[in-house]
């Protein structure tokens, strides 16, 4: 067994991916190692096969402490499988294609996998005009959806929404989407990289064939009523000294920004492990004496057992995280809201988005 005295705040190393749709934002402005001239699509900051970069367990993977540590990692999570949260940065230079994600009893009866993919996205930086494609402008059927991917007419159900730094979206799985041009967001996922890709634009592979498609798994999947969502209510509140604002609480995460200043401030785990990313500022962590740098645009995973991590922004400075935690963490949130005197109308609204 291993005592909650000899663990610290995991920081890990990122995981990076080229994409045709990818650019240099990564690698140049958020320090992330590779070539500033690749296309880098994406910075996975939490996964299962992210290594410990520093400390008594450098080296090894997220997944290979879960079967070390088990309960003091993961709290009541089942340490038999992965670590149920991937979050990572995406650069979308380019517009993704159009795409859907499984639920998690269509990944485990057709795919064999435990689970499908509910994420969310939280816009970093936005070109002027910048938009995404989330879901039908009317509703549909999969009768029509097949006969305009056959014709080519598709684009003119796909329903396009304005996006903001600072915007969140929820993207429940069955979701029609695409990130647009000139977006750079942190998203927070299931971790499940299961896609069905509908439309590609037309483009060609670095080999000059098309990219594959996957229309008739999308169209077991979809969901084809109308869209009218766009971006989130957030809701903020002060606790124990630290001002947060949840930016999603769906049934697989919990997404907040936090803000930290030069008095540290404590983060309750509330008995499960926690994600923190750090925007473009350091912070420092501390739990149990023990302290970490975590250097801007870093994440580390902060162990179940800790009980309580400690945020400080460094050299005095006023500093910004994002926060992950996994499924359970959604029923804390009415008495987390009660602790912080939030109206009991205010949190059930915002709570209702999802």
């Amino acid at each position: 067994m291993t005592s909650a005295l000899a663990l610290a705040p995991l920081v890990l190393e990122p995981r990076l991916t080229s994409a045709i749709w990818g650019g240099s934002t990564l690698v140049r402005d958020f320090g992330k190692p590779g070539d500033p001239t690749a296309k880098v699509g994406e910075s996975w900051e939490c996964f299962d096969e992210n290594v410990v970069a520093e400390g008594a367990y450098a080296g090894r993977t997220l997944g290979e402490l879960r079967a070390r540590l088990g309960a003091a990692l993961l709290g009541p999570l089942d340490a038999q499988r992965a670590f149920p949260l991937l979050t990572k940065f995406i650069d979308a230079h380019d517009a993704l294609s159009v795409q859907v994600h499984p639920d998690d009893a269509y990944a485990q009866r057709v795919e064999g996998q435990p689970n499908g993919k509910t994420e969310c996205w939280y816009v970093l930086d936005a070109e002027p005009g910048a938009s995404i494609v989330l879901g039908w402008t009317r509703a549909t059927s999969r009768a029509e959806y097949l006969e305009r991917v056959a014709e080519g007419t598709l684009d003119e159900l796909l329903r396009s929404v304005a996006v903001h730094p600072g915007d969140s979206f929820y993207l429940p799985a069955g979701t029609l989407h695409a990130i647009g041009r000139g977006i750079v967001i942190y998203e927070t996922q299931q971790t499940s990289d299961l896609t069905y890709r509908i439309y590609d634009y037309g483009r060609l592979d670095a080999a000059g064939k098309p990219r594959e498609l996957h229309v008739q798994k999308a169209a077991d999947v979809l969901d084809y009523r109308a869209a009218r969502g766009g971006a989130l209510q957030h809701l903020t509140y002060e606790l124990d000294g630290l001002r947060r604002t949840t930016l999603v609480a769906g049934h697989s995460f919990v997404v907040e920004r936090v803000e930290a200043h030069g008095a540290a401030s404590g983060l309750d785990l509330e008995g499960l492990p926690l994600v923190i990313t750090t925007l473009d500022r350091a912070v420092e962590l501390e739990a149990h004496g023990e302290r970490t740098v975590l250097a801007p645009y870093r994440t580390a995973v902060v162990p179940a057992a800790l009980d309580v991590v400690m945020l400080r922004a460094a050299a005095g400075e006023h500093a910004r995280v994002l926060t992950a935690s996994p499924a359970a963490g959604a029923h804390a949130l009415p008495p987390r809201y009660a602790r912080a005197g939030v109206p009991v109308g205010r949190s059930t609204d915002f709570l209702a988005q999802f």
